[in-house]
């Protein structure tokens, strides 16, 4: 079972966040409502944000902090779509109910640059990103995308950057192309979080930190979930727990591995060399099985991420083995001294497609696989408008597969190891 904590680790984002963040009680005893969440990441939160608005009495439980996991610890890049892209999508669903789920990301990528103003918080949100290409062979896909996001999904904002007009684009000579969306944008994750626990309890939901659910068990009136110190009773249970549901429920954790994933963020640069790194100040991942990401921050930093561990661990030292990928995409930022080195879990699911459903009055939402900003605004939609009486988005995520990994507990994360390192040796030919 992962290590909870009662304190958010060493992130760029914990350590500028203006003032303290906020400290909520633990469940004091025992309490009764509609919908229970366990899990205060981006999923449970914005599930409880929707479902507190329509009127329902909403409990969230987190074991840690709001946000402790990857939902605060993030690169930020609010991008559409989902890890796997869109054929495993339209493989399971068809053409037509994938362009339905496509259009609800459209709608995501809307509501997250709405939701702050209709609430009033702030999440440092810029528009704009880059997928670049920096194989050759791999700049075709650029166009391949465009296309295939025109003609199939009905979406045209998109553009290739092509060689000649990329240094305008990000000042280094390792990107050959890249695919700019003008609709997907970055932001401050953890005051994401913040910002909707703050609106969830404006509109009557409770919130309790430090409250890790031990086990729940499903009654003839509907679910009891139980704490160290107590228990919560509710019509309905939404799991929202992600890369930590472990032994909470065996048979959603059978479906996910998780992956270890870090990042740095510089010291403040100067200003105008900071903005000459990306002109348009907009956020990249390029599209190497194991890719690089980065963007700047509103205080002149480059927050910068760049592989990963299947078999679950952090680096013991994330600022040098983050280095040389930082280097190999900036020589101009040879030796800059890092302030923040931090490294965190994803929910991998098998196929890297998300896993959102429900049976009889479960819920769940997990398997975002490292692309979860929009997504998990998107499933929690459609697990909330379903709670509601709307199950016409969540019966889409409900005809997707999510199987088991091979292996077991004790072997599916070094054979993922094993067939992930092919895919890198892959990369570097």
């Amino acid at each position: 079972m992962f290590k909870q904590s009662a304190q958010h680790i060493a992130t760029y984002y914990a350590g500028t966040y203006p003032g303290q963040i906020p400290l909520r009680p633990s469940l004091p005893g025992s309490l009764h409502c509609d919908v229970l969440i366990i899990g205060g990441g981006f999923s449970g939160l914005h599930t409880a944000l929707r479902l507190s608005l329509a009127g329902k009495r909403v409990v969230v439980l987190e074991a840690s902090r709001l946000a402790w996991a990857a939902s605060g610890r993030n690169g930020g890049q609010a991008l559409l779509g989902w890890s796997c892209d869109m054929p495993p999508l339209e493989k399971a669903l068809g053409h037509g109910r994938t362009l339905e789920l496509w259009n609800s990301m459209r709608w995501a990528a809307e509501e997250i640059r709405e939701l702050p103003e209709r609430h009033g918080f702030d999440i440092d949100y810029r528009p704009g990103s880059l997928w670049a290409a920096v194989q050759q062979r791999r700049v075709g896909q650029l166009h391949e995308a465009r296309r295939e996001a025109e003609e199939k999904w009905g979406y045209s904002e998109m553009r290739v950057i092509e060689q000649d007009e990329i240094r305008e684009w990000i000042d280094s000579p390792r990107y050959l192309a890249a695919l700019y969306d003008p609709q997907a944008g970055h932001l401050n994750p953890l005051k994401l979080a913040q910002g909707l626990a703050n609106a969830i309890e404006k509109a009557g939901g409770r919130i309790f930190e430090q409250s890790q659910v031990l086990d729940y068990r499903e009654t003839a009136d509907g679910f009891i979930a139980r704490t160290d110190k107590g228990e919560v009773h509710s019509d309905q249970l939404v799991l929202a727990c992600n890369a930590y549901v472990d032994r909470l429920d065996p048979q959603l954790s059978s479906r996910l591995l998780p992956v270890g994933s870090y990042q740095i963020a510089t010291v403040p640069l100067a200003p105008d060399f900071a903005r000459s790194l990306l002109p348009r100040n907009s956020c990249v991942i390029d599209n190497q099985f194991v890719p690089d990401y980065f963007r700047l921050t509103p205080d002149h930093r480059l927050l910068f991420g760049g592989g990963c561990t299947y078999l679950g661990g952090i680096p013991k030292d994330v600022a040098s083995a983050t280095r040389p990928y930082l280097e190999r995409a900036f020589p101009q930022l040879r030796g800059v001294e890092f302030e923040y080195a931090w490294g965190g879990h994803i929910d991998v699911s098998m196929k890297r497609t998300p896993d959102i459903g429900r049976q009889g009055q479960r819920y769940w939402l997990q398997g975002f696989s490292g692309h979860g900003v929009l997504p998990t605004l998107a499933g929690a939609r459609a697990v909330a408008d379903a709670i509601l009486g709307d199950e016409t988005l969540l019966a889409l995520y409900q005809g997707i597969d999510n199987p088991r990994f091979p292996g077991g507990a004790l072997l599916a994360a070094p054979l993922e190891a094993a067939g992930k390192a092919w895919y890198r040796l892959r990369d570097v030919i």
